[in-house]
């Protein structure tokens, strides 16, 4: 079947850093979704634009030598009527970014070409902030590209550089999600650009990709706070991927999330990052967060094999149940690491709770070496981890642990 092309400069885009195109690469998108779909095509050239919506069975393809320049006007990324979700619970209490798709099938973002959140204007610099930037007062995007929903995804090729303060991509209660090959380039010292958050989603891949970013690199969640069913996340699989970050390479869970279980994630390369796989339920005060989910938390069936962790700044493993009223957790169990070689600040620190011990836990064929003061810590394991602060590993609240071919030197 031949596929249908819509070059967005027959529909007014023209190429250049002023020109604002966000009219008529939306009208590609709807002219071509009204076709039956196809592929919206991008050449090379740097397209200024605002928030643009895909549609189902839309391909958006950049060009090697695109370039999608978000615009540095905050009235270009404007709230929006949405259906799929409750915008007052959604992490920052807003819906703004610079790429949708709500309830979208066979949708895709593809190619060589750039998409550019230009997260430098929606900085300024502080030195009284824990990180040496903080966002601008102001509606900035929450994040860069937004999946509520949607069904058969694919993102492939694309490298995102610059998010504005903001994940760089959130999956939100989607299903059968492909990520591969794409790059996510952001300065470590840029607070909140998360890489790739899979958030109450099924069925996602995420391999073959680099990622560099200043918040967690890959998070898996269960927020169902803004959804109107507590939906799981599970059946995730992340290959082959190079991660840099200021916070955590992998993050699974946060505070008050639902059940995350069977995800496996191997052969995965970790430099110059605090903390390597981060599994923290954390505490708070009698007030709400507003990136808290609705439910005890079920972490389950979770697999971590051949992975390198290099000039780590914090721990190489951090699992932490807060001892909190309103930390609610149910279970964690059933966690197994194999192949794991780190060489870091820290030995691991993994601690359950007394009414929630984190249950069966193997360490296979792994070598954690301490090297005390080699490596320079970031803003991220100086305040938030409090690197320093722990001597040794700390192994407390677990019923069910196997320790095979594995080394501790400090």
């Amino acid at each position: 079947m031949t596929k249908h092309i819509f070059d967005i400069t027959e529909f007014g885009a023209v190429a250049g850093d002023s020109t604002p195109c966000t009219a008529a690469i939306q009208k590609a998108i709807d002219v071509c979704a009204a076709a039956g779909g196809g592929q919206v095509y991008l050449p090379a050239g740097t397209f200024l634009i605002g928030t643009i919506c895909l549609r189902s069975n839309v391909e958006l393809h950049l060009a090697a030598g695109a370039t999608l320049l978000a615009s540095s006007d905050l009235t270009a990324f404007p709230e929006r009527r949405v259906k799929h979700m409750e915008t007052h619970f959604l992490p920052r209490g807003c819906n703004s970014c610079i790429i949708f798709a709500e309830e979208c099938e066979n949708v895709a973002i593809t190619g060589r070409g750039t998409i550019d959140g230009n997260g430098r204007s929606f900085l300024i610099e502080d030195k009284e902030f824990w990180m040496p930037y903080r966002r601008i007062e102001g509606p900035t995007p929450a994040r860069a590209v937004f999946f509520g929903g949607c069904r058969n995804v694919r993102v492939v090729d694309v490298t995102l550089t610059n998010p504005p303060a903001g994940w760089a991509y959130w999956i939100h209660d989607c299903d059968h999600v492909t990520v591969d090959r794409i790059r996510i380039t952001s300065s470590v010292d840029w607070p909140n650009t998360d890489g790739v958050h899979i958030n109450c989603s099924r069925n996602v891949t995420v391999s073959n990709s680099v990622i560099t970013c200043g918040d967690d690199c890959i998070v898996v969640r269960a927020n169902s706070a803004s959804l109107k069913e507590n939906v799981p996340c599970e059946r995730v699989v992340v290959t082959n991927c190079i991660l840099t970050s200021w916070c955590n390479a992998i993050r699974i869970g946060w505070l008050n999330d639902g059940t995350i279980r069977d995800v496996t994630m191997t052969g995965l390369v970790i430099t110059d990052t605090s903390v390597g796989i981060g599994i923290v339920l954390p505490s708070r005060g009698e007030e709400r967060l507003l990136d808290e989910g609705r439910e005890s938390t079920v972490i389950e069936n979770l697999s971590f094999e051949n992975i390198i962790f290099d000039r780590g700044r914090s721990c190489p493993i951090w699992m932490d149940i807060a001892d909190c009223e309103w930390t609610r957790a149910t279970r964690v169990a059933n966690i197994r690491i194999s192949g794991f070689r780190a060489v870091s600040a820290e030995l691991p620190f993994i601690r359950g709770r007394k009414d929630v011990p984190i249950r069966n836990l193997s360490l296979s064929g792994c070598s954690f070496e301490k090297v005390q003061g080699a490596y320079h810590y970031g803003a991220c394991g100086d305040i938030i981890y409090g690197a320093g602060e722990r001597n040794g590993i700390r192994l407390e609240h677990i019923e069910g642990l196997t320790v095979t071919d594995t080394r501790f030197d400090a």
